[in-house]
């Protein structure tokens, strides 16, 4: 069956292209609608009588013009379409671009649009009819246009519209994708409601005087969303499946070295009470990778499970040192000191208040699952700690630093917790601006009976402002005078800058931790809150001084960031580490004794005269004396506590050591096995792992058995990841 359409098809292939400007594209379109509605304004379709009901504009797919009578409904489509075809056949494929491209209204039609009324319809037809040509094929070729068929329907006047019944439906404008060829980029589905969202790639037209457009910009959008098979990703979606990889920073550590008694007798040293290494690490075993060896501090490991020492009777002296020496399981001929600290536990009705501010990194590197989301059910945990009377204010960062609450009873838990549930992460790192603010604010309510301490929560990614760690030590150091301290929770992996978080919580009076699950968040938070916001005692230093009578050579397992130089320890202006309600600390030497098949420093052919010890018959029994000095919290001078220990203190065989002592000696030779120490001889996991099952004791927690099996993950993780 052939219709009118046939013939317009037929008449298209027979008629040249032709060269037209853009007024008369437009002019002869519109003179084209027009004539097509004048031919065809009696013809009907169906019955004449009764005409055809209406439809709204509303429903899709029914009606696209409003309430109209089917015959102007017919022909406004069949305008459209042959307009349509007109395009489809005469401008080349590729001026359409990829199925991704979309249409834009050019700045000449928006200029247009904006013009004063355009001539009337007479007048057009007299123009056209002079510089046209005078068939119908031409005058239908003059609708090629690079834009869209709707640009040609823009420029008739309001009134034409009207007359017309061409609705009147939102301007959308489509910003050009950056990568044009991706399947699916730059598509725009015009809306007919006020309540649709564009795609997030695209933006709605901010030139409120532009002429609305007719709505075959959204069947023409539609159909070519319907041949795409893959969705518009955007931007966001982008950026969130980003993960850094092996940018972690740690400070270089330098082994301890094995030195001669009777040259170098005394080691001194600060507690440290940090386990950011521990979470660390199995976060990386859990993913079947090993750490690299300058994130393995042994203190850590051994310092992130509680001991069961001998506790002290009161706070005045706020800790005992508990001192045991036992033969070293990786070499027969070598013994071990094992030196544990606990701390006085304060009674729950006596801690002080707390004065908290959260300083929350809500930059771009924060946006994984394992960090910022992390980061706020790990604050609300802590947030449960405490009392109703404590105070919390926020101060966020990102490009820059603001404060999202200000100081806030915690008995209104509601509102912090919505603040930090309202979080979210973008940007670049301005933290050293955050950490200023903080402070300032910290200060702004401190109070000399409380607890005033910022918490930052991060993974260290500074790269706005002051990134020097030196620069920001300095800060930090300076501001210790206000008595506001610092702790650090470090997230993430593969950009976490480890060597700031150890930097500033160690010269901010604070601990550092990392958390990389939500076990480990209650566990530090929750479960060790005490030992977390409570001091009992500050700036702790530990020196042991050895008889080269009984000792030939030691060296210190671990503490290489913490080592203080022997006049430093009686020094009260060096700063040191800070002890917290019951909380332990432990220490292992490794020493040889005299006259033992361990010793690796040869004798001096030529001994100086004056090199023999000189040592009363009343103290030559002793191997060492240890001293432990610190400050009570409310104080600037420093306390003496002194031990010695004696050479029957020694157990016999490892069988006899104490659990506690065997547990920590297991973690330890783990942590020298993760750095390829050269000291454990064919010491190997498995023999870690016998020795640490045989010392779990009663294990409340499960964090031994945990060790455990970090231990047999090692066993078998590669040195480096795969490539992601």
């Amino acid at each position: 069956m052939k219709d009118e359409l046939d013939d317009i098809k037929q008449l298209l292939r027979q008629t040249p292209a032709l060269k037209t400007n853009s007024a008369t594209k437009q002019a002869a379109i519109s003179l084209a609608l027009c004539e097509f509605d004048k031919n065809n304004s009696t013809i009907s379709q169906g019955k004449s009588k009764p005409t055809r009901l209406n439809v709204t504009a509303d429903v899709v797919g029914q009606s696209i013009f409003g309430r109209t009578p089917m015959k102007k409904y017919q022909l406004a489509i069949i305008g459209t379409f042959c307009a349509l075809f007109v395009v489809l056949a005469i401008v080349p494929m590729q001026k359409f671009g990829d199925v991704g491209q979309v249409f834009e209204v050019s700045t000449d039609s928006a200029k247009q649009l904006n013009a004063p009324q355009p001539m009337s319809i007479a007048e057009k037809k007299r123009e056209v009819e002079a510089d046209a040509p005078k068939d119908v094929g031409a005058t239908v070729a003059l609708a090629k246009t690079e834009n869209t068929v709707d640009e040609a329907v823009a420029t008739l006047s309001d009134k034409e519209q009207a007359d017309y019944k061409i609705p009147v439906t939102p301007v959308v404008t489509a910003v050009a994708p950056a990568k044009p060829a991706e399947a699916g980029a730059g598509l725009v589905v015009a809306q007919t409601g006020n309540e649709g969202k564009l795609d997030s790639t695209y933006r709605q037209s901010a030139n409120s005087g532009a002429r609305p457009q007719p709505p075959v910009m959204e069947i023409l959008a539609k159909t070519k969303a319907a041949m795409i098979n893959q969705p518009a990703t955007s931007d966001d979606a982008q950026v969130s499946q980003y993960h850094d990889q092996g940018r972690d920073k740690f400070k270089e550590i330098t082994i301890n070295p094995l030195k001669l008694a009777k040259d170098e007798p005394v080691s001194t040293f600060s507690i440290d009470v940090d386990t950011a290494s521990y979470s660390f690490v199995r976060g990386l075993l859990n993913q079947n990778v090993l750490p690299q060896k300058n994130a393995v501090r042994i203190e850590e490991l051994i310092n992130y499970f509680p001991y069961q020492y001998q506790a002290p009777a009161n706070k005045e002296e706020p800790f005992k040192a508990n001192v045991s020496v036992f033969p070293t399981p990786w070499n027969k001929d070598t013994k071990l000191m094992h030196i544990g600290i606990k701390g006085y536990e304060i009674d729950a009705k006596d801690k002080p208040r707390a004065n908290l501010v959260f300083l929350i990194d809500t930059s771009g590197s924060m946006n994984e699952p394992n960090k910022l989301p992390l980061l706020q059910n790990s604050l609300k945990m802590l947030l449960d700690t405490l009392h109703e009377d404590d105070s919390v204010a926020i101060v966020t960062y990102a490009g820059s630093a603001g404060v999202a609450l200000p100081p806030t009873k915690v008995k209104d838990k509601s509102k912090i917790s919505a603040v930090i549930d309202n979080l979210g992460a973008q940007g670049s790192t301005a933290g050293a601006e955050g950490i200023r603010q903080a402070y300032q604010l910290a200060e702004q309510n401190v109070d000399a009976k409380s607890i005033n301490r910022v918490i930052l929560a991060t993974d260290g990614d500074f790269n706005v402002g002051i990134t020097d760690t030196n620069e920001l030590k300095s800060f930090v150091e300076h501001e210790r005078k206000t008595d506001v301290t610092l702790s650090v929770l470090g997230f993430g992996t593969g950009n976490y800058n480890d060597t700031l978080m150890q930097t500033l919580a160690q010269n901010g009076n604070g601990n550092a931790a990392y958390i990389d699950n939500l076990n480990e968040a209650r566990k530090f938070l929750v479960e060790e809150a005490g030992s977390t916001l409570f001091t009992i005692a500050k700036d702790v230093k530990i020196q042991v001084e050895f008889n080269p009578a009984q000792v030939a050579e030691y060296r210190l397992i671990g503490y290489e960031t913490r080592l203080l130089n022997k006049e430093d320890f009686n020094n009260d202006k060096v700063d040191a580490g800070d002890i917290g309600s019951g909380h332990s600390v432990t220490a292992l030497y490794e020493i040889t004794p005299v006259a033992s098949k361990a010793q690796l420093v040869d004798e001096l052919r030529y001994p100086k005269s004056d090199t023999k010890p000189a040592v009363t018959d009343s103290k030559n029994n002793e191997l060492a004396f240890v001293k432990i000095r610190y400050k009570l919290p409310d104080s600037d001078t420093s306390k003496l506590i002194t031990t010695p220990v004696m050479a029957e203190q020694v157990y016999k065989t490892v069988e006899e050591i104490p659990v506690e002592s065997r547990f920590a000696t297991a973690v330890a030779a783990f942590g020298q096995l993760l750095r390829n120490d050269p000291y454990l001889k064919d010491f190997n996991y498995d023999n870690v792992i016998s020795l640490a099952e045989g010392a779990k004791g009663a294990d409340k927690f499960g964090y031994r058995a945990e060790f455990i099996n970090l231990v047999r993950l090692a066993k078998n993780a590669p040195a480096l990841p795969p490539l992601k």
